[in-house]
């Protein structure tokens, strides 16, 4: 018996097949092709191949992309793939796929891929942040993923940059529509956009580790700002572990620098919890995807 699991990004997709035990049988990718109906095709053609290199069927799938469904219409929104906004995406899968599917929130899935068998398989509450060309964050309780009422838990990256100062007020405008949203500081593109020259965030983190001044100052105001997001998390829902995916989790200085900077924000005598790096790197989104599913049929 297997899982399949599918990550629905925005420059590509991902099927995988899961055994019993979480081993990965089969992992098949493809680009993503920008266009609602080719990507529903898409996923079809990557479970198939998925399911025959693994020599078996999954009575369900689980998906993991950007955005939700709404709880009230079950059309997506919130996603920065915008040609799934507006559509009955879980449902079209299902109907493309002939088979029941289950939709969560990319973040959503890396949470609970970490909280099952990765960063965070000795912890109960699990929060795991992308820091990517977007930001976004799950929330896993008990290995479960935790989606709230309206289905928008962990919306991480759309809440205000915390205790801004007044450089850094109102902010950038989001392509949400509202100004100052922590993804435009704590992202890629905003670690460079901060640092007014560079090509991208890696670029940043490159020519800060090469010493570059005003690099070093750019990633340096980088923590400092994530570290302010975090506390928040930290102050409301007090996690036993804070794991973190995307292209600038792979900055290693970030493990070390972001406790010190995140204690002084919080409202707590003692601040112990662990920030991490992903155990599955950018496999966690499929992973997850497989695990929305019990392996029962």
């Amino acid at each position: 018996m297997i899982r399949i699991g599918v990550d629905f990004g925005g420059t590509k997709i991902e099927a995988a097949a899961l055994d019993v035990q979480g081993h990965v049988q089969a992992r098949v990718r493809a680009p993503s092709p920008g266009d609602y109906a080719a990507g529903l095709e898409a996923v079809k053609a990557l479970v198939d191949e998925a399911e025959r290199q693994a020599g078996a069927r999954a009575g369900r799938v689980g998906v993991g992309g950007p955005g939700s469904p709404s709880p009230a219409t079950g059309l997506m929104r919130g996603a920065n793939s915008t040609q799934l906004n507006g559509r009955p995406f879980p449902e079209d899968l299902a109907r493309v796929l002939g088979r029941p599917v289950r939709y969560a929130n990319d973040a959503n899935c890396l949470a609970l891929s970490e909280a099952v068998d990765g960063a965070g398989a000795q912890a109960k509450v699990v929060f795991a942040a992308i820091l990517g060309t977007g930001v976004g964050a799950g929330l896993a309780v008990g290995r479960e993923v935790i989606e709230g009422r309206n289905r928008v838990a962990g919306e991480w990256g759309h809440m205000p940059l915390p205790w801004p100062r007044a450089e850094e007020h109102p902010g950038p405008l989001c392509w949400c529509g509202r100004r100052g949203c922590l993804e435009l500081f704590v992202s890629g593109p905003g670690l460079a956009r901060d640092h007014g020259g560079a090509a991208s965030g890696e670029a940043v983190v490159a020519a800060a580790r090469a010493g570059e001044p005003a690099a070093t100052a750019a990633l340096a105001r980088y923590v400092e700002r994530l570290a302010r997001g975090l506390a928040v998390v930290c102050d409301l829902l007090d996690p036993d572990v804070i794991v973190l995916g995307g292209g600038l989790s792979n900055v290693e200085a970030l493990y070390a620098a972001l406790p010190p900077a995140i204690a002084p924000h919080v409202f707590s005598d003692v601040f112990a919890t662990p920030v991490v790096k992903a155990l599955h790197g950018d496999s966690s989104g499929v992973r997850g995807a497989a695990w929305l599913w019990p392996i029962a049929t």
